[in-house]
């Protein structure tokens, strides 16, 4: 497990700076794109599970290469009460290492590996999930929370 610790800072839909340090422990899910089935079921999950993410302590934010703009349509359209934060230039997917070669359609094209990362209190990675299937991840990712 990487004990490095995670810090970064991304701007937020309202185009705030999210300074994760400052929102420890974190959730942090990386998805492909604003408004496609998977990504929204996965948003939405993780919305509705919101109140039992933070009974636990914890925060959830959601980052993509969408837009700021992007993500506020995004987060306007479904009703999402979890922070979307975008990352444009790839910085902080690079840091998790999620962004990989991917196969659409038989074209090889460069994107977000979807993956959850758990940042403890001091900002390490204490679980992640790689290759994640969308449907049930959030459910997932709070049964783990809830047995340790």
């Amino acid at each position: 497990m990487n004990t490095q610790s995670m810090d970064f800072s991304l701007p937020d839909a309202k185009g705030e700076l999210f300074n994760a340090k400052e929102h420890l422990p974190l959730i942090v899910y990386f998805y492909p794109k604003d408004n496609t089935p998977g990504c929204t079921t996965e948003a939405v999950s993780f919305s509705r599970l919101l109140p039992q993410f933070q009974q636990l302590g914890y925060q959830v934010v959601g980052i993509s290469r969408d837009s700021q703009k992007s993500h506020q349509n995004f987060t306007d359209k479904h009703q999402l009460s979890i922070t979307l934060l975008s990352d444009p230039d790839e910085t902080v997917c690079r840091q998790f290492h999620v962004m990989k070669e991917k196969n659409m359609y038989g074209k090889k094209v460069w994107g977000i590996e979807r993956s959850t990362f758990i940042l403890d209190k001091h900002g390490q990675i204490s679980h992640e999930w790689r290759k994640v299937k969308a449907a049930d991840h959030a459910e997932a990712v709070l049964t783990f929370l809830q047995s340790q």
